[in-house]
């Protein structure tokens, strides 16, 4: 059985065809009505499966849609054309901490971003220490999150999404933050994820890091499906043509 089914997708905006220098010269050529647009595919016609309990990578250079993808599959954007299937629980590590308040402690965070991922308040509380301990952030869990570093800001959202198992973890980005004992933390978490049938759509710029953790792996490029298969011949093929490797 497929987890993450994506049929047909496409996302099209439009963008203004001519340069703007300001607002207020937006709203004059608005009104009367002198904007032309042109059609941008963020994403063109994208298909692909993921089985239950795979690790599916998915790279490409930047602007090749591998966010707006991911945005898509986790429901935060609706696609212009197309539909996703999901099947299960879904934890999406996407831009972490951005559902968090910088006004608010890290331990205030922890219960704003858990409810967020639709936790309830007394298996947050079940969970805290477990979050706090695996975070790092034991000494500054009191400190407005304002004064965290962005690395800071990414343990606590890791720690806070992986605390309970998913059927479905989406990863962006997220290995290449923090420093090197998190990193091997966060990707030693996956892992063990990984070995308990968690089905992981996986995204870096790191192709090291997508050869070790991934079985099949989907080439994007200009929001287009350039190739997919297995992991280790899709990243040697992208190295080749996009990186002169």
């Amino acid at each position: 059985m497929n987890s993450i089914e994506v049929n047909q997708v496409s996302m099209s905006y439009r963008l203004t065809s001519e340069k703007v220098d300001s607002i207020k010269h937006f709203f004059i050529k608005k009104v009367k009505r002198e904007l032309t647009y042109k059609q941008f595919n963020a994403l063109d016609n994208v298909s692909f499966e993921v089985p239950k309990g795979e690790v599916y990578g998915i790279i490409g250079l930047n602007g090749a849609g591998k966010s707006t993808l991911l945005k898509i599959i986790s429901g935060i954007l609706k696609p212009t054309n197309g539909s996703v299937t999901k099947r299960g629980t879904l934890a999406p590590l996407i831009e972490l901490g951005a559902g968090f308040n910088g006004d608010l402690s890290g331990m205030e965070n922890i219960y704003l971003n858990g409810l967020l991922l639709g936790y309830s308040k007394k298996t947050i509380q079940s969970k805290i220490e477990e979050i706090i301990d695996f975070s790092d952030l034991e000494q500054f869990i009191y400190t407005p999150l304002k004064n965290y570093s962005s690395g800071m800001k990414a343990r606590l959202g890791f720690s806070i999404a992986t605390v309970i198992k998913p059927d479905i973890l989406i990863v962006d980005e997220v290995l290449s933050v923090g420093d090197i004992k998190f990193k091997e933390k966060s990707e030693n978490k996956i892992k063990s994820m990984m070995d308990d049938g968690t089905t992981i759509l996986f995204v870096s710029h790191s192709l090291g890091q997508v050869e070790k953790l991934c079985h099949k792996v989907l080439w994007l490029e200009k929001g287009k499906v350039k190739e997919e298969g297995d992991a280790k011949l899709i990243c040697a093929n992208f190295k080749k043509n996009s990186l002169g490797g």
